[in-house]
């Protein structure tokens, strides 16, 4: 089975622009399968619906989660639609096979008031890891960018009269997001600092280096730093990550009047059925809209009445 895995693998990377992160969770959940198949005495050329359904209760009795077996599930379905495609079966066994339903999750997010906390908490560092924190939390929180695409940024990346910046999302695709003037001003003066070592040279590729500056700052270093901003700024370090400053990003401009569609350009999801998680905030600010704007409601405000049930109501 290995060598099929490198071939869908490769597949993955060449055509669909696979992160290597995303290559790795593959490459884990077909080594899983592949573990299962074998003490059964199968292969992923020979199995059946039968052997992968078995897979699926195998993952359940293990404790996981209904969206960690979807998410292996997801793996596998693209790993046999694969070895159909190339003619390695005559056959796809996980076609028919449903997936886990788990209820959905609402994104958790910090309240602006804690954003801000956090964000002037960082601004009060001192030192290029403290410049990088702030840079990095401006950045994040203005464009609500995914961790992996801050860290990927190339010092190139920045101008000193950016007001957009290009980013290569998920898949290899690339879209503008909006850079706010502190944001800006964080990231040129962590660049000047790299520079300031350099004699004004370009430090590196990365806008974000690491210790090795060849290389990118890691996101477990980036992530304990946020720990520590946060516990300085009196935050429970337990609610705060890079996620929860995208999932604010999204909340607080959706309850500041953003649609749907310009918050998925944003964001950066390739289906906006992915950005409806967020459609909770819309329909509460949307409900507040027609109670203080509705025609009828102006009325009855006016003249000191209660209103009467909205239409349809009487035969819930």
């Amino acid at each position: 089975m290995e060598r099929h895995v490198e071939s869908f693998l490769e597949m993955m990377a060449a055509e669909r622009g696979a992160a290597r992160n995303t290559l790795a969770a593959y490459r884990a959940d077909l080594d899983d399968l592949a573990g299962f198949l074998r003490a059964r005495g199968e292969s992923a050329l020979g199995c059946g619906q039968a052997d992968l359904r078995a897979w699926i209760l195998a993952l359940a009795d293990q404790g996981l989660s209904p969206r960690t077996q979807a998410r292996r599930l997801a793996s596998v379905r693209g790993f046999f639609r694969f070895l159909l495609r190339e003619g390695r079966r005559a056959d796809d066994p996980a076609r028919l096979l449903g997936s886990p339903r788990a209820a959905p999750a609402l994104p958790k997010n910090l309240t602006e008031l804690e954003v801000d906390t956090l964000l002037r908490t960082a601004a009060e560092g001192r030192g290029s890891s403290a410049l990088a924190m702030r840079a990095g939390l401006e950045i994040l929180y203005a464009s609500g960018l995914r961790i992996s695409e801050l860290l990927a940024l190339p010092e190139a990346a920045l101008t000193p009269d950016a007001e957009m910046l290009m980013v290569r999302g998920k898949g290899g695709k690339d879209r503008l997001v909006p850079l706010s003037s502190a944001a800006r001003e964080a990231a040129l003066a962590l660049r000047a600092a790299h520079r300031g070592k350099t004699g004004g040279k370009p430090a590196g590729r990365w806008l974000f280096p690491g210790r090795d500056p060849r290389r990118a700052l890691t996101r477990q270093a980036f992530f304990l730093a946020l720990k520590d901003i946060a516990i300085r700024a009196g935050i429970d370090p337990g609610r705060v990550s890079p996620h929860v400053l995208r999932h604010s990003f999204a909340s607080h401009l959706l309850g500041r009047g953003a649609d749907l569609r310009s918050l998925q350009m944003l964001l950066g999801h390739a289906d906006i059925a992915t950005t409806q998680v967020y459609t909770h905030l819309l329909s509460e600010r949307l409900q507040k809209l027609v109670e203080e704007r509705h025609p009828l409601a102006l009325a009855y405000l006016e003249s000191g009445d209660a209103p009467p049930h909205p239409a349809g109501t009487e035969d819930r």
